[in-house]
Parts: C-alpha cells; structure tokens; sequence
C-alpha cells in the first residue's frame, strides 16, 4: 500500500485509494453543491497517509467563508438578499441557502487543522498578492461577529 492512502470513515478503516487529493477536492465541491451533508468532515492526513471522512453526530462545526483562487464567494448582493430574506427572483433566501450555495462552508475542528483561513479581508488581500510569487493559498475566511 506504499503510493496508497488509507480512507476512514467514523474511524472505521474502509479502504485505499490512489490519489487522495483528487478524492478531497470530489468530496468538498459534493459538500459545496449539498450533494452530500454539509455536516461532513473532510480531513486529510498526508504525514500519515490518511483520508479521514466523519459524519457522525455531535461534531461542533463553525462557519467560514468560502475562498476560491484567492477570492472570496460571498459577494454584497448575498448579504443583500440575507438581509431582505429573499434574491432578486424572489426566492426564499436565508441561512441555509448560504450553505448549500456554496458560500459557507461549516468545518469541525479537526478539518479547520489541515486548511488556510484568513481572518480579514486584508489578509486576502496579501495572500492574493503574494500568490504571484508563490505564496500559500487561502481557503477559507473568517466570520467577524461584530460585523
């Protein structure tokens, strides 16, 4: 099983597979499009080979800001459409459409270990800037609850 990575779901070891980075990226946009519950853990393991998938009940998770390309998703007219309760079509917009929009993402603390989270826009800011030169990428962003 050298090239392989073992996959664990609850704990419970169910199998290899060959390119566990593809399977991390599969599983988080199943999670982002609420294909699968956005409850799901994703957190991978590369120092011990590990893929490991929790679903089970109980975790506490946190919402963060979904980043992608240095850029973050959520833009005004998302906050707009929460704060009337409804999009511009008219649509029922809330909490929960945040998440399954792909706009929030609710991590527990053992997936918040292995991502890049910036905590203000500024930080985005530098690690879009720093990305020309090869920087570390950005992930996730921060909630500020005094905003």
């Amino acid at each position: 099983f050298a090239p392989s990575t073992k996959i664990f779901v609850n704990g419970v070891w169910i199998g290899v597979h060959r390119d566990p980075a593809n399977l991390v990226k599969t599983l988080k946009k199943l999670r982002r499009k609420d294909d699968i519950s956005p409850e799901i853990s994703v957190v991978r393991d590369i120092r011990e080979k590990e893929l490991r998938v929790y679903t089970d009940a109980g975790r506490v998770c946190r919402p963060l800001f979904i980043v992608e390309n240095q850029h973050l998703i959520l833009e005004k007219k998302h906050v707009r459409w929460l704060n009337k309760g409804v999009n511009d079509e008219g649509e029922e917009f809330k909490w929960d459409r945040m998440i399954k929009g792909g706009i929030i993402e609710l991590l527990d603390a053992e997936e918040e270990e292995t991502v890049m989270i910036s905590m203000t826009p500024e930080d985005l800011e530098n690690s879009r800037l720093q990305r020309t030169g090869g920087g570390l990428q950005v992930n996730d962003g921060e909630f500020d609850p005094a905003a």
